[in-house]
């Protein structure tokens, strides 16, 4: 009975030592910590708040470094398993990819799966590989296929590759996707609505590129020198501003532009300030210039534009990222961006500015008037915007909306169903609704519009 009772203690043990390293690793800590932290902390609260018999078996956990260690590789180990087991007994599967420089100038890969698990679709990251050299079409494809090949997983299977236009990723012969082709000939190439979105959004007319330009002057002015920084940051909490930094603007972070913009126009005022009283360093005719450009109404007006549409741009940015997004998604979300922006082209030309908050209570509160030169730029960028938008995100074939909802009629009338021998003697409409082993709620035509068409059709895909 001692030995039983002795062996279900042991296994608590045990099992508390995985868990406190599976925390740690999500929490990206030391694995020191274990030893140094946790355990210390543990027979603190236990010894004050029980007894010290209990810190004693909290004691017993071991939670050294190496052992940390051994825990974290050991789970990481059986989750990469399970998931390449799943990944092979999937009907089929596509991948995502990405390569990019972090701040060490390392060149690493990311890799991303999407499959089939229980009669759902599941996503989860394939693996990070360190590219050691260049950073080609074949490299890339080595880095890959390696991976595939070592644990088994068929390249039949791969039906989908999603990746950047980079000619390293999508060139048709020595890219990624003409080596993935070759040997998956299934496959079929989708060019990354992010990526896609950031191209779209990226054109802009002269004169607001110019306003641009001088807002990363002034930022790089302040962010530039840590004396700088320091100062502003003491300059705002004396005047009581809600924020004492400016932000720095990165071409790779796509959502920095409408975060700069927006910091800067609201802390404008402690700018102007900034630049006035700031030291004569050899930058005076620069500092004037763009102590200039704060006291320019026209400038400050194109400035709250900026920031504005670029906020907005950001929200249409973040709901193309997450689980979940497929192409019919991705689209409904820019067609209806493309909407607003004609609507708010509309209102531009009628002198209304009430979908730009911040221009709108700028202009309202100094009783400003916006002048035609600045509303045709306005108008101009708008109409390029939502141009360039439908450029990158072309309609979905007329032949594929009966996907979105197959109850539609119209959708139906594009959709060849003879093509489909199952389909010959009985419209898809009943088809869905009688098929016997499908019950539940989502094929019911008012349930449809929720878009959920893995669990849709998920089960009326044969083997």
């Amino acid at each position: 009975m001692e030995n039983v009772s002795s062996g279900q203690g042991n296994k608590k043990i045990t099992m508390a030592s995985y868990q406190l390293s599976l925390l740690i690793a999500k929490n990206s800590a030391p694995h020191t910590a274990g030893e140094n932290l946790i355990l210390p902390g543990a027979k603190i609260i236990s010894s004050l708040l029980l007894d010290e018999k209990s810190g004693q078996q909290i004691g017993q956990i071991p939670l050294s470094n190496t052992t940390v260690k051994r825990r974290i590789e050991e789970m990481s180990a059986n989750v990469k398993e399970i998931l390449i087991s799943a990944v092979k007994e999937s009907d089929f599967y596509s991948l995502q990819l990405d390569e990019s420089t972090d701040i060490a100038d390392n060149a690493n890969l990311l890799c991303f799966v999407r499959f089939n698990l229980n009669g759902s679709v599941e996503e989860d990251i394939l693996f990070c590989h360190s590219l050691k050299t260049s950073t080609t079409g074949q490299d890339i494809f080595n880095s890959l296929d390696s991976f595939i090949r070592e644990h088994g997983i068929n390249w039949s299977k791969c039906v989908g590759l999603t990746t950047d236009g980079a000619r390293a990723m999508s060139g048709k012969y020595t890219g990624l996707v003409g080596k993935v082709k070759e040997v998956a000939p299934l496959v079929e190439w989708t060019h990354c609505s992010i990526h896609r979105e950031a191209l779209a959004v990226k054109g802009m007319n002269p004169d607001l590129k110019s306003t641009l330009d001088d807002a990363v002057k002034i930022v790089n002015l302040i962010k530039a020198q840590s004396k700088n920084t320091r100062m502003f940051a003491v300059m705002c909490d004396e005047m009581g501003s809600d924020h004492k930094q400016l932000l720095l603007h990165c071409e790779v972070r796509w959502l920095s532009r409408g975060k700069v913009l927006s910091r800067l126009f609201e802390l404008r005022d402690e700018v102007r300030l900034f630049l006035v009283q700031i030291e004569h360093d050899g930058k005076e005719k620069a500092k004037h210039f763009l102590c200039d450009c704060l006291n320019d109404e026209t400038w400050l007006i194109k400035l709250s534009y900026l920031a504005d549409i670029f906020s907005s741009l950001n929200i249409l940015n973040l709901t193309l990222q997450g689980e979940d997004v497929h192409r019919f998604f991705v689209q409904d979300k820019v067609d209806a961006t493309i909407k607003k922006i004609d609507r708010w082209h509309k209102k531009v030309q009628a002198n209304k500015f009430d979908a730009f908050p911040l221009m709108n209570e700028f202009v309202d509160f100094h009783e400003l008037t916006v002048d035609s030169v600045t509303s045709e730029i306005i108008i101009e960028h708008l109409q390029g915007l939502s141009s360039e938008l439908r450029r990158y995100f072309p309609p979905i074939v007329a032949t594929n909306k009966w996907i979105q909802n197959p109850f539609d009629e119209d959708n139906l009338k594009n959709v060849n169903l003879a093509a489909f021998e199952h389909v010959e003697s009985m419209p898809l409409d009943r088809q869905v609704m009688e098929k016997p082993e499908i019950e539940s709620e989502h094929v019911r035509p008012e349930n449809v519009r929720k878009q959920d068409y893995n669990t849709l059709w998920r089960p009326f895909i044969t083997d």
